[in-house]
């Protein structure tokens, strides 16, 4: 779900691949570029990454693998935040601030754009729609272009992808800030098919946790912001319907 189509997000995928085919499993690469439930939702999937929200929400039948833990500021870690991103002329403000003002919103079923800001916003909505507008944009980074060029004033930005903004293109924070964080939440599920059998979900876990302990993938981690991988079951992720 982070720069899926980045140098460093293939050959992470491909290490994952080689690591699979030592314990005589085939796996094949796939991008789908749109119809991401229809992908989750796959009876040949191996391994995905799909967001807390819609897991709980729209895939019931999905196994839950785990989640890496990250190394950006938010994370803590399986958990992780969203950080406000306001234009850097509002640094001084806060959410209550806000009030009146556009929001933008990568999507309805994103649990870090979407519904993270919505429980922090709906005690501070008491006299009508806190946000005079919602913008969908699409996708975090376009949520960030959306504040810079003034059609919207504040998004709920998941802290890794912020921070991988940061790190691979910082020209697009030099208008932008943070102006905080939402509370910490899961973070977005390692997944297998239902289908999957029982020892290969335990394989599956046990390569990724050869990925994120061998040296030999330390640097190609690191560069993916990665820090860890826990087990995890689809229970941890029950939180995000309170």
């Amino acid at each position: 779900m982070y720069r899926a189509q980045s140098h460093e997000t293939h050959a992470l995928l491909q290490a994952i691949q080689q690591l699979l085919a030592k314990r005589n499993i085939v796996a094949r690469l796939a991008f789908p570029a749109s119809d991401l439930l229809a992908h989750w939702r796959g009876s040949d999937v191996l391994l995905s990454q799909t967001c807390g929200f819609p897991l709980m929400t729209a895939l019931p039948d999905v196994q839950v693998v785990g989640g890496f833990h990250y190394s950006a500021p938010g994370c803590d870690g399986v958990n992780y935040r969203s950080a406000l991103v306001a234009r850097r002329e509002d640094q001084n403000k806060t959410l209550a601030d806000f009030f009146g003002r556009r929001a933008a919103c990568n999507a309805v079923d994103s649990q870090s754009g979407f519904n993270a800001l919505r429980k922090m916003v709906t005690p501070l909505a008491q006299e009508g729609p806190f946000f005079s507008r919602v913008v969908i944009s699409g996708s975090h980074q376009q949520s960030l272009v959306e504040i810079v060029d003034q059609r919207a004033d504040l998004a709920a930005i998941d802290c890794v992808t912020l921070a991988l903004v940061q790190r691979y293109e910082p020209q697009r924070m030099r208008e932008l800030t943070v102006i905080g964080y939402t509370p910490s939440t899961p973070g977005l599920p390692l997944i297998t098919a239902a289908q999957t059998p029982p020892e290969t979900v335990q394989c599956l876990r046990e390569v990724l946790h050869t990925l994120v302990t061998s040296a030999r993938y330390a640097e190609l981690c690191a560069s993916t912001l990665i820090a860890g991988f826990s087990e995890q079951s689809r229970e941890a992720y029950r939180v995000l319907l309170n």
